[in-house]
């Protein structure tokens, strides 16, 4: 059995370890990106929910006792849409102005979302 890793066979046993490192590797990524950690489950739904939340709440504890902030997440999350649901359609507002008002109202909320963030390093 020893020369099965030879063959190109993998160990069960090896193959539960990483998945286990992968699963404590994602949540404590989750943890320092200030994600909740449904959102982590939700975001990653083929971890092992058990080793997300053991990295998760490692994380926490870490930075807890080193006094670290997490780090916002830059890249905007892509909605999960799922199989044979529709997308939703963005419902612009009316204001009662006209059509006018409801589209300087919305580019003005536009505008206000757009502006990047300082980093603070």
């Amino acid at each position: 059995m020893t020369g099965c890793e030879q063959l190109g066979i993998e160990d069960p046993a090896k193959l539960a370890a990483i998945k286990e490192a992968e699963g404590k590797a994602i949540g404590s990524a989750c943890r320092h990106a200030l994600r909740a950690i449904e959102d982590c489950y939700t975001l990653n739904p083929k971890a092992q929910k058990a080793a997300v939340f053991n990295g998760w709440k490692e994380m926490d504890e870490y930075m807890r006792e080193n006094k670290l902030e997490g780090v916002a997440p830059v890249v905007p999350r892509t909605p999960v849409v799922k199989p044979g649901a529709e997308p939703e359609e963005d419902v612009k507002p009316k204001a009662k102005g006209g059509e006018k008002a409801a589209e300087k109202s919305a580019d003005k909320a536009e505008a206000k979302d757009s502006k990047p963030k300082a980093a603070a390093h």
